[in-house]
């Protein structure tokens, strides 16, 4: 907890300041943020590499890494204020499992390989897919925060993942009973990991979402 307040605390000081986090959100950091992006720590396995891409302020990268000392954890964000944001919280936080890359998480295909990667409103299932899974490990999963449009996503993504070899989606709710506001999740897996080979193309998308920015 000392940890995590002191994030909180990082996060409605200099996040708001220097734009990470709106003004508005700073009163309900909490339950819109922290405690969200927590609940996603119990679907990562002891032990894990976890790749947060588009970490931006560090959700749900750096509280995972603070609720989980086990994970080895890289929060990857293209854009310098927020690398820098990053690197200075890791340091007052004394996270020395966190490592923080700026760049876009396709400069890391073929390079890197994670158990787990995760991300919180990045973008669209198939477009998310494209820059997640090349740095899935055959035995790994893509976990991504989701919102309640998360089977139409699905719907929408079945060729990128049928292209992919991914297995099924399976979607999860978590905090039920427990918190005022769940957290939804989805989680992909290969569906044969004896077959994924790098490097690994991961197909682009056919509409003009592709354009914007890329995590």
């Amino acid at each position: 907890m000392p940890l995590a307040e002191r994030y909180a605390e990082l996060l409605a000081t200099d996040g708001v300041v220097r734009g990470l986090i709106g003004p508005r959100e700073a009163p309900r950091l909490w339950d819109r943020h922290l405690v969200n992006c927590a609940l996603l720590a119990d679907l990562l396995p002891p032990g894990s590499t976890v790749c947060d891409i588009g970490s931006g302020a560090g959700l749900p990268g750096l509280v995972l890494a603070i609720a989980r000392a086990d994970l080895r954890v890289t929060l990857v964000e293209p854009l310098l204020r927020r690398t820098t944001f990053l690197e200075e919280a890791v340091e007052a936080l004394g996270l020395d499992h966190v490592e923080v890359v700026r760049g876009r998480a396709d400069a890391l295909h073929g390079r890197r390989r994670f158990a787990v990667v995760t991300s919180r409103a990045v973008a669209p299932l198939d477009r998310l897919l494209g820059w997640s899974m090349p740095l899935v490990e055959p035995s790994g999963a893509l976990v991504a925060m989701k919102g309640s449009s998360i089977r139409e996503e699905i719907e929408g993504a079945r060729p990128v993942l049928e292209q992919m070899g991914c297995a099924e989606p399976e979607v999860l709710v978590l905090g039920e009973g427990v918190v005022p506001s769940t957290t939804v999740a989805v989680r992909v897996a290969w569906a044969d990991p004896g077959r994924v080979s790098w490097p690994l193309t991961a197909p682009e998308p056919k509409s003009k979402s592709k354009r914007r920015r890329r995590p």
